[in-house]
């Protein structure tokens, strides 16, 4: 039975609407100001515990006063800010320009901590700046590592990002690791109800209430959580209006012995980054080619040099916030942007920062457990597109038995040197490293000719 041309059309027309409802904003598309407020804020809320937790981490581990430990946080929360920006907006061959957000992580911590204990922290900011050399070195050579990432690999990773943070998001529904509350039955119910109203109001809301989900459900949690006296405001009471890091203000040492233990560290942030790139393009529906990847990765190697002028750590993609793209359908550059700029002001304003800082670890856990099981999501989305032969089957089995297994059982690699321990100390570098690897080595099954 052949259609008629109105008939074809209106076809055409509901197959284009249901191919833009994938996605309210693309890359390039510009909301309203109080929409990239609102979603700006939403990329916050994900990412904020992440960007805060390394300079907690390494303060507490290095015996640092309270001064240091605040300004190292104001630094922190500034430097990702600035990242973020460059990295979303793109300046001349700077960035990939596409909804990233940018922060510290925790494979610079070992470094940092091996550095800081004998050296201090301006032994770390040399090594920081002086180690950012290695990931700019490495955008100028990234047509060779892109094709080390097809899609099998690409998938994998992605999977794997998802994979592994779950069990973060979980620890957060449960109250928090060390938490006397830890897995009690308000902590839980508390992440389940954030959890409901996030799915629903993604689900059944319509514009920017099923865009602005995550952050609608974060903020009732919140407000539960404060009559059950789960929120404590000492910190946000006793944190200053505004503070001012200072370039130098511990001062910086510059020996090269000093980047060393950050050149592993660097090359693990760079595979992340590329995945982490990879699979924004991904769920953003826009091609990553080599060019944009490594101006991804330059500004990877600029914002973490600038990070240590800052007085702070390397920067890295945050993997947690690709989640947020295909669940809110928002990929719009310029709600990262917004959530830099959002991010710059709260490196001046400790009382806002401290404010979010002490949101309860349930309401964050409802939350995260629906973003990284939507990036893991994403990744099997990648895999069901490759051809899922022996040789395929086998690689993805192994790269996400050993990142699970690692993230599961950190203890394995317990006895190994402290290099090889800091670059498969997390279960995506490790099942990432094992993915290209075993891509490499293990042939391609030929098809036999008649």
């Amino acid at each position: 039975m052949q259609l008629t041309s109105k008939e074809i059309l209106t076809e055409n027309v509901e197959f284009k609407e249901k191919e833009t409802d994938e996605l309210l904003y693309g890359i390039d598309d510009k909301p309203s100001l109080s929409t990239q407020i609102l979603l700006g804020l939403q990329h916050i809320f994900a990412a904020f515990g992440g960007i805060i937790v390394v300079p907690l981490v390494i303060s507490s581990a290095l015996g640092f006063d309270a001064f240091t430990s605040t300004a190292l946080m104001s630094a922190t929360i500034l430097s990702a800010g600035i990242a973020t920006f460059i990295q979303s907006r793109g300046i001349g061959p700077v960035g990939a320009r596409v909804a990233c957000i940018m922060g510290t992580d925790f494979t610079f911590v070992a470094p940092s901590i091996a550095i800081g204990s004998i050296y201090g922290l301006p032994g770390i900011l040399g090594g920081t700046i002086l180690g950012s050399l290695v990931g700019i070195f490495l955008s100028f050579v990234i047509r060779p590592v892109m094709k080390l990432f097809p899609p099998l690999v690409t998938g994998t990773v992605i999977t794997l990002i998802g994979l592994t943070l779950l069990p973060v998001s979980m620890d957060w529904a449960a109250g928090g690791v060390g938490s006397p509350s830890y897995g009690n039955l308000l902590n839980i119910s508390i992440a389940m109800v954030v959890m409901i109203i996030t799915l629903l109001l993604n689900r059944y809301g319509k514009g920017l209430v099923s865009s602005a989900s995550i952050l609608i459900g974060m903020a009732v949690g919140y407000i539960i959580c404060i009559p059950l006296g789960m929120v404590d405001f000492s910190s946000v009471n006793s944190a200053e209006f505004i503070s001012f890091p200072k370039i130098f203000a511990f001062g910086v040492n510059f020996d090269l012995k000093l980047v060393l233990p950050f050149i592993p560290a660097y090359f693990v942030a760079t595979i992340g980054t590329v995945g982490c790139l990879k699979a924004i393009g991904e769920v953003s529906k826009a091609e990553m080619d080599d060019k944009r990847i490594g101006a991804g990765v330059l500004s990877d190697g600029i914002g973490s040099m600038l990070a240590g002028f800052i007085g702070t750590f390397p920067n890295t993609c945050f993997s947690q916030n690709v989640g947020l793209i295909p669940l809110t359908k928002v990929a719009s550059k310029y709600v990262a942007m917004m959530a830099g700029i959002i991010l710059v002001i709260l490196g001046f304003l400790p009382k806002f920062a401290a404010l979010i800082n002490i949101m309860p670890q349930p309401v964050l856990g409802g939350v995260g457990i629906v973003m990284f099981g939507t990036v893991a999501a994403s990744g099997i989305k990648t895999l069901s597109k490759v051809e899922l032969n022996n040789r395929n089957l086998l690689i993805i089995a192994t790269a996400i038995g050993l990142g699970v297994g690692i993230t599961f059982r950190p203890d394995f690699i317990g006895q190994l040197p402290e290099g090889l321990k800091m670059i498969f100390s997390s279960g995506i570098s490790t099942g990432t490293i094992a993915a290209l690897i075993l891509n490499l080595i293990l042939k391609e099954e030929k098809i036999g000719v008649e």
